[in-house]
């Protein structure tokens, strides 16, 4: 894992999408697995003021997000479908054929699933996915104890996870219980990965992942098996990295 170390939270946003802008830049086609939340929030709308400024196309870019809740429709304004369009794809020349979600609604979640894995696999495979981290070193929304080998799968949310992601709801109860998540089989299948991690809050889990050891209770220390991952991080999180 190589690590790059960002001054603030706005810096390593810039880093990340310097990062992204390049591999965009240099590969039209390339197929990215994107993340929502707070922490790839600053990065794309980096993006969208570079696309602004510089004309950056997203035309021929094919993208697969890491999870959505179960029981919200693509409609609902905490679905992670409204997110990505009102942060990124709404403001960029994508192919809407070419945006991929999982569908939290579907009528078999478990077919959903398999079909989310095969529509990845008919793609050629995700060339970069965007990672965070949660603070129990979940990534997507795999939780502690997932299984390693699982793939695109539905998985219940830890309390720690919904009480982190209530802050985008008026309670607490609002928060699903259940999300349809891309595995860490998944994960680890794309050919690269970009990790970022911000924020004091993160330190610990941070320092867990960079000098802890591999075990499924800490699903994110998978990453230290894959051969192409950079991590981003800001001076709070790194700061028990020492």
């Amino acid at each position: 894992m190589r690590v790059m170390e960002a001054t603030s939270y706005q810096h390593m946003s810039e880093l990340a999408a310097d990062y992204l802008l390049n591999k965009i830049r240099t590969q039209p086609y390339i197929v990215l697995g994107l993340a929502t939340g707070g922490t790839p929030k600053g990065t794309y709308d980096r993006l969208v003021k570079d696309h602004r400024e510089n004309g950056t196309s997203y035309r021929n870019i094919t993208s697969f997000n890491l999870d959505e809740y179960v029981g919200f429709s693509p409609d609902h304004p905490n679905s992670y479908h409204t997110f990505m369009y009102e942060n990124l794809f709404g403001k960029l020349d994508v192919t809407k054929e070419n945006i991929h979600l999982p569908n939290g609604v579907a009528l078999d979640l478990v077919e959903e699933c398999k079909c989310y894995e095969e529509q990845i696999e008919n793609s050629g495979g995700i060339d970069l996915q965007l990672l965070g981290m949660g603070s129990n070193g979940h990534i997507g929304f795999n939780e502690p104890g997932t299984s390693f080998e699982v793939n695109t799968h539905i998985v219940e949310l830890a309390q720690s996870t919904r009480e982190a992601n209530a802050r985008f709801f008026s309670h607490l109860e609002e928060v699903p219980h259940e999300a349809v998540t891309m595995g860490i089989a998944t994960i680890m299948r794309s050919r690269e990965i970009l990790l970022l991690v911000s924020g004091e809050s993160k330190s610990e889990a941070l320092k867990e992942l960079v000098n802890g050891e591999v075990r499924e209770s800490f699903p994110a220390s998978v990453l230290k098996m894959h051969p192409h991952v950079t991590i981003i991080a800001d001076k709070n999180a790194l700061s028990g990295v020492r």
